[in-house]
């Protein structure tokens, strides 16, 4: 399904967010440098909707979503929740919004408590949150593990009794214990075996559909996002290049970073198989980013301009932006 932006439908709103993390030095101390770990996003998602956002390593999606949670308090910017701005509330009105914002987490056996019964787990979240009465409690946290795949015994037991796909069932659990609206899905799935993987994919569009949720899905896997996805927003080194609905990005991918991603997709038919496309050189640091266009040092198509010049992200098409001088030449 292609979503195109609804304002009357828009759930999370992101304009020019920053996030710079201080580098210190010297003998008292002072921050001599930054980190631009995001430098000036901006994207929205509509409710129900699945948006991933992908790119290598280190290019900034992670801490995108922590930014969003309030994990690590953003440098600028908005970040705006039903037109409200997470930004500016303070801890206790946070407090009140986070049973609508949840979080599923790479490590899952990392984000759960190892001296917690899984029972006392989602009991937890459901009596912080104050979202279920408590004789209700205990009768509600078998539902949810039911629902995502798991029995009723299972509420006496302590995560490390369990494999890595079920603890992350359980993590799914959890979010929807406070009943979300928005949930964040950071590598949630890159930690299992693929066969696992397939099934908490599975399992995620199951609940959406049930319950009505709306995910920010981040992966570095495009194989991953390529089944669970709605539109696709791709970053490098703390920048959008290009963001389009799923089947525009798999179909024509404009940004010539993208394409090297889709490049590298393994690929059983023969027939849909792409051209593998090599970068060269490594990714430049998020503490001296390249002038103008940020991926020109690894670019095959680079010219002057883009040394001198950054490129804006513009709408190309129908739903689909991207950030490039020449993005009219790979159409």
């Amino acid at each position: 399904m292609t979503y195109l932006y609804d304002e009357d439908n828009v759930l999370l709103e992101v304009n020019n967010l920053k996030q710079y993390f201080p580098i210190k030095g010297g003998i008292f101390g002072r921050t001599v440098n930054h980190v631009k770990a995001v430098d000036g996003i901006s994207f929205k998602i509509n409710e129900g909707e699945t948006v991933s956002l992908v790119g290598e390593s280190g290019c900034g999606k992670s801490t995108t979503g922590r930014s969003i949670l309030r994990l690590e308090m953003a440098t600028d910017g908005e970040v705006l929740f039903r037109n409200s701005n997470l930004l500016r509330k303070s801890k206790k009105e946070m407090r009140l919004i986070r049973k609508d914002i949840q979080a599923i987490f790479q490590d899952p056996y990392a984000s759960l408590n190892p001296r917690q019964k899984i029972g006392e787990t989602l009991e937890e979240a459901m009596r912080l949150l104050n979202v279920v009465p408590k004789n209700e409690r205990k009768e509600r946290a078998i539902e949810l593990l039911e629902q995502v795949g798991m029995r009723k015994e299972h509420i006496d037991r302590y995560p490390h009794e369990f494999s890595g796909g079920q603890r992350q069932r359980i993590g799914i659990a959890r979010a929807l214990a406070v009943e979300p609206k928005l949930i964040i899905c950071d590598e949630a799935v890159s930690a299992l075996d693929v066969s696992v993987q397939a099934q908490v994919l599975n399992l995620l569009k199951h609940l959406q559909k049930v319950y009505g949720l709306t995910y920010l899905f981040i992966s570095h896997d495009l194989a991953v996002v390529r089944h669970i996805s709605d539109r696709i927003i791709v970053m490098y080194l703390g920048k959008i290049v290009e963001t389009a609905s799923k089947k525009t990005l798999f179909d024509k991918p404009n940004h010539p970073y993208t394409r090297a991603l889709l490049s590298a997709i393994p690929e059983t038919n023969r027939a849909l198989k792409r051209e593998r496309i090599i970068l060269q050189g490594d990714i430049p640091s998020p503490i001296d980013p390249p002038t103008g266009c940020r991926f020109q040092t690894r670019c095959p198509f680079a010219q002057e301009i883009c040394r001198t010049t950054e490129p804006p992200l513009l709408e190309i098409a129908t739903d689909h932006q991207s950030a490039c001088h020449f993005s009219s030449d790979f159409m």
